[in-house]
């Protein structure tokens, strides 16, 4: 995966399209991440005991990786991840700027 959790990013598609927020998650297996403040959808929850009242819950779904774009921390644009190698270490670069990500 090219994102990780802690990256900043910028939606490219959905009803929260242009927004930015941090990826709290990340889904490898399903390529999906979790970002926080976007997508969020409400859980309606009953009662646990008796005389407590239900809630309605608002939590952050998944959204698919191919809607999300990493923001360079140098230049401050969406950009496409680049992997290359730097001294035996694999690293993550910006494909606008060329700067280690």
């Amino acid at each position: 995966m090219r994102i990780k959790k802690g990256d900043q990013v910028k939606i490219l598609a959905g009803k929260d399209r242009g927004k930015t927020g941090n990826v709290l998650r990340v889904i490898p297996d399903e390529e999906r991440v979790v970002v926080e403040n976007i997508n969020v959808h409400k859980k309606h929850t009953g009662p646990r005991r008796s005389g407590e009242k239900g809630q309605i819950i608002q939590a952050p779904a998944p959204i698919h990786i191919s809607n999300i774009a990493l923001i360079c921390t140098k230049c401050g644009k969406p950009t496409r991840v680049g992997f290359r190698f730097e001294e035996t270490k694999k690293v993550r670069y910006c494909k606008k700027c060329g700067k280690v990500i």
